[in-house]
């Protein structure tokens, strides 16, 4: 990571979503899937998969601050999943699908308690049950999960699930989607 990039790890279901969500916005150099918030070291994905070692999936996104900052990352993540659901996300079920941020400094902790306050404000989303806790270790998830989505757009889970976030992001936040 040089000085004109910062990272960002959120945790919102299947990360196949997540990391395919924000591969679509200018700015954002790398979103890779893993793990965060567990208890046991160097985990596997059937480990995660059992619920037993505490992680969530997640993605560590690595990006421009110079071209879009942390709180634009906090709307589309916010977009893109249900906070209100514990422990699942669309058909996904089970602790490791959570709604979580895992910030990396104060800056970051203090701008998404913020961010998360002002939608329960304005009532944009009842009983936010986020995790928002700091990052302690992030593992990058087995390869043949990195751009699952980019790699795999017609398996059925990609396109009942993964296609319509992306789709959502591309509508929603054109302005900052990268031109392909």
């Amino acid at each position: 990571m040089s000085e004109s990039t910062a990272q960002a790890t959120f945790g919102g279901g299947c990360f196949w979503c997540i990391e395919a969500a924000f591969e679509e916005l200018a700015g954002v150099e790398r979103a890779v899937s893993g793990y965060a918030g567990g208890d046991v070291a160097d985990p596997t994905y059937q480990e995660v998969c059992s619920g037993t070692t505490g992680h969530a999936e997640v993605v560590q996104v690595t990006y421009d601050p110079g071209q879009l900052d942390y709180a634009d990352l906090l709307e589309v993540f916010f977009a893109v999943h249900d906070p209100t659901t514990e422990d699942r996300q669309g058909p996904d079920v089970g602790s490791q699908y959570r709604s979580a941020v895992f910030y990396h400094d104060e800056d970051q902790h203090e701008t998404v308690e913020a961010f998360v306050d002002e939608l329960e404000r304005e009532g944009v989303y009842e009983g936010i049950v986020t995790e928002i806790a700091p990052l302690e270790t992030f593992y990058p998830a087995e390869e043949y999960h990195q751009d699952y989505f980019e790699k795999n757009p017609d398996q059925p889970y990609c396109t009942v699930n993964v296609a319509p976030k992306v789709r959502k992001v591309r509508e929603k936040f054109g302005d900052r989607v990268t031109a392909d």
